[in-house]
């Protein structure tokens, strides 16, 4: 609930004194709001609708754009509602990160692999092989520090490179698209994620009303919806998800020449996520999922790695692109620009404190090296100016610099002084510039070398008006939706289904999917039958539906598939007497293929093989259920099969490991075990049993297809309804 300040003409309310409900038969069950050019909600005060104002009390004629030069401009410093908004919004967080809370880090190197020289001339992008050191922080947006991994969220994806020229910020997600196209919303949609303020949950969880109550009247927000009700919102892990920069930048060449570049960060690793049912229980069985598979990976040395990906485009290509490159809702198909790869960045030290480095490290969206600028995408434009005022309440000080992660490693010179938390000032008498002191006067503008904007020509009126060319909202969201394969259409369906069973107001929930019908019917169609809604209107759409964009294969998880093992786990659940030679080839060949096996047993102690070797266990059958594996294998003895056919947690691992579509290998005694959860005649070819060591090979290859997708509809409700 917004604040509101008592004055001597109007008496302060009871606080505890709620606003009006709106009675449940005036609820709009499509959309249907007045929109403004670019098809942005706007709704207006009225006798019964007190007015917005500032917390000075100042009336507030448009919360929904930025003020800026020119509809499609870049935003001007006297919008003191938004300063002011995005002001009160960066600091209400004591102490974590109002989003982004939840994060991990570890430090790599950048390396060049291909010379942008021709269109920037920034340092780190001139010389092939050369290595800038970088600290990567991976996160999650909505959750507190205390929340699980596994939440369906979208990642942070913050990349810091210690150029020659200073520190870069690559501020990225690992969604190309963003909720909102103004960053004047931004304190809203976070607003609305988070934990409903009157009860302070649910915790890192959008499936409540006030999300989807935002989302319903936003419908800017659909394509990013569609993104986050997909599998790239539970990624498996960090080291097998995609790294975006969102935002349309400048290159700038010698001669301050402009080309239009957009990031992506592509893991060599290949794209993997997992199913809901397993992230629920990955949250229970390991919360720190994420942050321990990075750790292991690297002091493994099995160093994460990405290649470092640009679209380049000119002016003549912007104009002429089906939607606006300044909207940070929407991206460029990698088929209409393909991505040009240009480097690659390892990832092969764990920090040494967490605090000291993952906690403390801050990233600015400002922090741009000479050669690279900021177009005038109006979330960019705002972030520009969230970032450094967040870092004076979160660190406590201006001089959040000087802490070492923070710090450039090129040499650094300037005039800034004092304040909290100083670690150098500069030396000598001169404290300001220009002064007289000659060499020891100290540093001076350098306008070769500096940083220098793009002199672009702006016109039109200073204004707060989102342009028409915002206005199409669900053209990429169904490009997405149809991108997917079958099996990842289902998925967006359950999420949505699941999402929205959790919102209490069914008005929300019909008012959400009259949007769906825009992006696509049978979406629409089955959402609504399976929260037992009847089909709404269509919302209001600002703009038709384009549904000429063809399918794009990059948008989509299983068409981008590592088609390896590598980088995985097998879980091995083994007993006492287990076949010590049928145990030591499945180790070899996943070793062989670059993945890795983690021992399950009865007792932590280990088992002791059939040849007499003894080999510890990494996890006790309690606390290893098979939602920690990428696949699994079960060796077992005739006695050990028993044991395990009478105790819940080893039949779980079982149930668990068959209803999440793994390949399951097993030895001739294992086969008991599924006699006694009921799979035994439901076995299918992914089940692979090993009679043998030479049937080790043939389980290992097919583990290399990660899911045995073609299982899902024999064991889920909503695909049989």
């Amino acid at each position: 609930m917004a604040s509101k300040r008592a004055t001597a003409a109007a008496p302060r309310k009871n606080p505890g004194q709620s606003r009006k409900n709106t009675p449940a038969a005036k609820r709009e069950l499509h959309y249907n709001e007045k929109q403004g050019a670019g098809g942005e909600t706007h709704q207006i005060a009225s006798n019964d609708v007190e007015t917005l104002t500032t917390q000075q009390g100042i009336p507030v004629a448009d919360d929904q754009n930025t003020l800026r030069y020119g509809a499609r401009g870049p935003a001007l410093l006297e919008d003191a509602h938004f300063r002011e908004k995005i002001f009160h919004f960066d600091h209400e967080r004591i102490p974590e990160r109002v989003v982004h809370a939840r994060g991990y880090g570890a430090h790599g190197y950048f390396e060049l692999t291909q010379s942008l020289a021709r269109v920037t001339r920034a340092d780190v992008f001139q010389r092939v092989g050369e290595k800038t050191p970088t600290f990567v922080r991976f996160s999650t947006v909505a959750g507190s520090k205390g929340s699980s991994d596994l939440a369906r969220d979208v990642r942070g994806f913050a990349v810091k490179i210690y150029t020659k020229e200073g520190n870069w910020d690559l501020v990225g997600n690992n969604i190309p698209v963003f909720f909102i196209q103004d960053a004047i919303k931004f304190p809203d949609m976070v607003h609305a994620v988070k934990p409903e303020p009157d009860r302070d949950f649910p915790q890192a969880q959008s499936a409540h009303d006030n999300f989807w109550d935002f989302i319903s009247l936003t419908p800017e927000s659909l394509h990013m919806i569609m993104w986050v009700m997909s599998d790239r919102a539970i990624p498996r892990s960090f080291r097998f998800m995609e790294g975006f920069g969102v935002h349309t930048f400048r290159f700038l060449d010698a001669k301050d020449r402009s080309t239009f570049v957009k990031f992506h960060w592509k893991p060599k690793q290949g794209l993997q996520s997992v199913v809901w049912n397993e992230a629920v229980k990955i949250n229970g069985a390991d919360p720190d999922f994420h942050r321990r598979d990075l750790w292991d990976a690297i002091n493994s040395g099995n160093f994460p790695e990405w290649e470092l990906g640009v679209q380049l485009f000119d002016q003549k290509f912007a104009d002429k692109f089906a939607f606006d490159v300044l909207d940070p809702t929407k991206l460029i198909p990698e088929e209409e620009v393909p991505i040009k790869i240009v480097g690659r960045l390892v990832l092969n030290r764990v920090v040494d404190n967490f605090f000291a480095e993952t906690e403390q490290v801050a990233f600015c969206t400002q922090n741009v090296p000479p050669g690279i600028d900021f177009s005038n995408d109006p979330l960019l434009q705002g972030r520009n100016f969230s970032y450094l005022d967040t870092q004076l309440k979160r660190l406590g000080s201006p001089n959040f610099t000087h802490i070492p992660i923070n710090a450039p490693k090129c040499p650094f010179a300037f005039f800034q002084q004092d304040g909290h938390m100083a670690m150098h000032n500069p030396k000598g008498r001169a404290n300001y510039e220009p002064n007289s002191w000659g060499e020891e006067g100290g540093p001076r503008e350098n306008p070769g070398r500096g940083v220098r904007s793009f002199a672009a020509e702006e016109t039109g009126p200073k204004t707060r008006l989102r342009p028409e060319s915002f206005a199409d909202h669900y053209s990429q969201a169904r490009q997405f939706y149809i991108s997917q394969t079958p099996i990842e259409q289902k998925h967006i369906g359950d999420a949505l289904v699941f999402e929205l069973s959790k919102v209490e107001r069914p008005d929300i929930r019909s008012r959400l999917v009259s949007h769906l019908r825009h992006i696509d019917e049978g979406l629409a169609k089955t959402v609504a039958n399976d929260l037992g809604l009847d089909l709404p209107k269509p919302a209001q759409a600002a703009r038709p539906v384009n549904d000429r964009l063809p399918p794009s294969d990059a948008l989509s998880i299983l068409k981008n598939g590592p088609g390896s093992f590598a980088g995985r786990k097998l879980g091995i659940l083994a007993t006492e007497g287990a076949d010590a030679e049928l145990f030591n080839a499945l180790v070899a060949a996943v070793t062989k293929e670059k993945g890795a096996c983690e021992i399950v047993c009865p007792k932590i102690g280990g088992v002791t093989l059939s040849d007499g070797t003894k080999i510890p266990a990494k996890q006790k059958i309690d606390g290893g259920p098979s939602v920690l594996f990428d696949a699994v294998a079960i060796l077992a003895s005739n006695e050990g099969a028993k044991l395990l056919a009478g105790d819940s947690t080893a039949k779980d691992f079982i149930n668990d490991a068959f209803a999440h579509c793994k390949f399951i290998g097993y030895s001739p005694e294992a086969a008991l075990l599924f006699e006694k959860v009921g799979l035994a005649k439901d076995l299918d070819e992914a089940c692979i049993a090993l009679a043998s060591k030479a049937d080790v090979g043939a389980f290992v290859k097919a583990c290399r297809a990660l899911r045995y997708w073609k299982r899902e509809p024999a064991v889920d409700l909503d695909a049989k309804t």
